[in-house]
């Protein structure tokens, strides 16, 4: 029978309810069990794919599709495991599917109420995330008492009546403030934010305790006694140098013994490899410098997933990676050369809209001529293609439909357009609510033989990397691009996947999104060559 731990939180957001719900499932891997994450979002969106990047942050992508909330992949980063939409939920999907299921009679004609019609929803989706595994950790995100969270928590306290005791246990995050002025830490919020959690009916086994300070035996101590847990399980969470390093955090500070007791088990993690890998981190040998193109480098939580990719990789080379956050727009201004200069390699990321497209194709011009290591993602992949048509080609025009939808040389256009020339029924689309077609979700693509991005990726014939876009590379002008030394090195069922350029030392562009599937204990490929690249 699966053993489930419910992460809680309180007090106030961002006290990292997700990293040490990773973390937790981390400690539980490596010791041998057979885990999986679940991450509940109380918003009515039904998934943040049409939510702003400055309102969410990025939206992860999963294997299957989905589109998720960021924390699944910290999930995915820590565990090393492919997630699916199951994995994530929210009130907007439990809802939807609650009223479909009314609407067709599902429910025989009964009055549908929280209780019991929407918190069944909930317990039904759970209970589906936890099949075939030993652990299950669900996060519940926002803090304890919200109106949103309610029917979660409920189903969180009814799903305690429905197992075995020793088979659920509920951890609560939460802050314990230091006062500079009166040199105090303080422990009232917490003891509140209990209290709250206790009067909806569940009582925490355990309290993580985010704290700018170390706390004192004595203090932990009254919050035992205060909220009614045992003395072993407060858990001090200090600031750490990584998010890797918080397992490595929460042994030393003695997490596995409450939770073996509570679940009657013993448990001894193997930490070798992961904490060889956070020395790296915390204590590299040599540092490389890469140019990061974006446009949301005034929230770069909407690039999460890249940059931790790009943490792994440097982690495997034992090399710090200092990203330089260059503005596209501010390359527009200054120039490419005055922005970039100092750096080891260039990285243009993906994105949507015209702005700051000027600047990011005269950073890619500049790694081009410069012959400086390139990696381009998505829309970087697509820029270095127009980069290459306009400035080596001379197609003055060359451009993208989805900055001038009446291109007369459009070398990348919508997905739609490719369909309906090729009548190809075997790439996978997903409609999108606000309209139009988007590829979503993993991919097959082949890598040429003797290309970089088949040295990267190795020997087989079909590696799988996911997407999320709607505009691709015309094939159009496949033939006019590799005659004048751009190469083709990916494909997939006719879709351009990558290029590169025979006469550079490592210019690469992909439209997938390898960061997606980066993992601290096994980098994505092609970003590990390319920060080896940068690295020389």
């Amino acid at each position: 029978m699966t053993k489930f731990i419910f992460v809680t939180g309180g007090v106030l957001s961002s006290l990292g309810k997700g990293i040490t719900s990773a973390s937790i499932a981390t400690i539980l891997k490596q010791s041998g069990q057979k885990v999986s994450m679940l991450k509940i979002d109380p918003y009515l969106n039904v998934d943040p794919g049409t939510m702003s990047p400055l309102e969410h942050g990025e939206v992860f992508v999963t294997a299957d599709g989905a589109e998720t909330d960021l924390d699944l992949g910290n999930y995915e980063r820590f565990i090393d495991t492919t997630l699916s939409a199951q994995n994530n939920f929210t009130t907007g999907q439990v809802y939807q599917s609650v009223i479909k299921r009314e609407r067709e009679g599902g429910y025989l004609g009964k009055t549908i109420q929280v209780i019991p019609h929407v918190v069944d929803e909930i317990k039904d989706r759970i209970f589906a995330a936890a099949k075939g595994y030993e652990f299950l950790i669900v996060e519940l995100g926002g803090t304890v008492g919200d109106i949103e969270g309610l029917p979660f928590m409920e189903a969180i306290r009814e799903i305690r009546h429905e197992l075995p005791k020793t088979n659920t246990m509920n951890i609560h995050v939460t802050l314990v403030p230091y006062i500079s002025a009166a040199g105090e830490l303080k422990t009232k919020p917490t003891q509140h934010s209990v209290q709250e959690l206790r009067r909806i009916g569940i009582t925490p086994h355990m309290i993580v305790c985010r704290t700018e300070k170390p706390l004192p035996k004595e203090l932990k101590k009254k919050l035992a006694i205060s909220c009614d847990i045992d003395n072993n399980a407060v858990i001090e969470a200090g600031d750490a140098q990584s998010i890797y390093q918080v397992p490595m955090n929460f042994l030393k500070e003695g997490i596995l013994t409450p939770i073996c007791e509570h679940f009657n088990i013993n448990l001894k993690p193997n930490m070798e490899k992961w904490e060889t890998l956070v020395k790296h981190i915390i204590l590299p040998q040599e540092e490389v410098t890469i140019a990061f193109v974006g446009k949301y480098l005034d929230l770069k939580e909407s690039y999460k997933s890249l940059t931790e990719a790009l943490i792994h990789a440097g982690a495997h080379i034992n090399a710090k990676i200092n990203i330089h956050w260059c503005d596209s727009e501010r390359i527009e201004d200054a120039g490419a050369y005055e922005v970039i200069q100092t750096c080891d390699a260039v990285l243009v990321a993906g994105g949507f809209g015209h702005r700051g497209v000027e600047g990011k194709l005269k950073a890619i011009e500049y790694a081009r001529t410069n012959n400086i290591p390139y990696l381009g993602i998505c829309l970087g992949m697509q820029l270095a293609v127009i980069e290459y048509a306009r400035n080596v080609l001379g197609i003055e025009d060359a451009n993208s439909v989805e900055f001038d939808p009446e291109a007369k040389n459009p070398l990348i256009y919508l997905i739609d357009e490719f369909l309906d020339q090729s009548g190809n029924k075997q790439v996978r689309t997903h409609e999108s609510p606000m309209g139009g077609t988007m590829r979503l979700g993993e991919y097959p693509f082949t890598p040429k033989k003797g290309s970089k991005l088949q040295k990267a990726y190795g020997d087989k014939e079909t590696y799988y990397e996911r997407h999320r876009h709607r505009y691709e590379a015309n094939p159009k002008y496949k033939e006019a691009l590799e005659k004048a030394g751009m190469i083709i090195s990916g494909e997939s069922h006719g879709l351009i996947e990558a290029v590169e350029l025979k006469d550079h030392k490592w210019f690469v562009g992909v439209q997938f999104h390898p960061e997606f599937t980066s993992h601290l204990e096994t980098p994505n490929p092609i970003i590990l060559e390319f920060v080896k690249q940068a690295a020389k």
